[in-house]
């Protein structure tokens, strides 16, 4: 790389660029982000503790947490301590490993999230052969392939972009490292470069999102024959699932599905997913499940009555 580039430092614009306004986002976010790690580990320790919590959706579920915790933390600490920060840098190097670790955690998040509807579709369509079809080897097989299908995308996402030369401007008009923002600093054509980012990801992306539409179709076709009590207790289960989804992909979809933009608008779109929604994510599973709430209290309730 050293022979192709001129430059081995990146400055970021950020989110905003006026002191105050980003002395406020500091105070908003940093919480944010400490509720992220909080609820989703969280999350993880219950599920992994609890003896009630060990079917095939929880164990997904503790995973999707791990992955969330990641995700959010591949960008957040820095654009938080980038706030206080009058010039906001970050090396060549370590732009390409944050897009790295942004794609494989973000990928891999999408691919649990088809994994939990699958599981959910079992669970409705077929509950006699539930604990059959989902044993234990073919959960593990599950979450190990969405862990290799998101490293190979993020493989393929860095061996396009580290061959690219940059020789200058070297000023990212965002707040994190990300493909676009960077293919635009490359002295370079970088249309095929681009092509071939926009169908690894729109493959995946595409399908992913086909796959859970599909899922649900027919898990809302199925549940017509079912009992209104047994309906109930079956969208209960999908809702929070639901709700996920729409919250990742549509920040996504609204972002990577359109020629690509400086608007601030998109950045704050981009607050909302890298920021907010892994936050949001534990929340709206403990509120919508019983079963996961009961844990807690009983985990806080062993710890209490330990330490007297």
């Amino acid at each position: 790389m050293a022979s192709t580039n001129n430059i081995t430092e990146l400055i970021f614009t950020g989110l905003f660029q006026d002191p105050g306004v980003q002395r406020v986002c500091f105070v908003v976010f940093l919480p944010v982000y400490l509720a992220t790690v909080v609820g989703n580990g969280l999350i993880i320790l219950t599920v992994s503790i609890s003896k009630s919590l060990h079917s095939p959706m929880y164990f997904f579920l503790s995973y999707l947490s791990l992955v969330e915790i990641n995700y959010s933390s591949t960008v957040v600490p820095k654009f938080i301590t980038d706030l206080l920060i009058k010039i906001k840098t970050i090396s060549l190097e370590g732009c390409l490993a944050q897009i790295f670790f942004f794609h494989f955690f973000g990928v891999t998040e999408t691919l649990l999230l088809v994994v939990m509807a699958y599981d959910h579709y079992v669970a409705i369509c077929k509950p006699l052969h539930y604990m059959t079809i989902m044993n234990h080897q073919l959960c593990h097989v599950l979450v190990a392939g969405s862990w290799l299908g998101g490293f190979l995308h993020s493989v393929i996402q860095i061996l396009v972009t580290i061959k690219l030369p940059f020789c200058g401007p070297n000023v990212i008009d965002h707040y994190f490292c990300d493909l676009q923002p960077l293919f635009k600093l490359a002295c370079t054509d970088t249309f095929v470069e681009g092509a071939i980012v926009l169908v690894n990801s729109g493959i995946i992306g595409l399908c992913s999102f086909f796959i859970l539409v599909s899922s649900y179709i027919i898990i809302l076709v199925h549940l017509r024959n079912h009992s209104a009590e047994g309906r109930r207790k079956a969208l209960s289960t999908c809702a929070a699932h639901i709700v996920v989804v729409i919250l990742f992909f549509g920040p996504v979809i609204f972002l990577y599905m359109r020629p690509s933009s400086t608007f601030t608008e998109d950045k704050l779109v981009a607050v909302f997913y890298t920021v907010i929604t892994p936050m949001l994510n534990p929340i709206i599973y403990t509120l919508r499940n019983a079963e996961v709430k009961n844990a807690m209290r009983r985990l806080w309730g062993k710890k209490e009555n330990s330490g007297i």
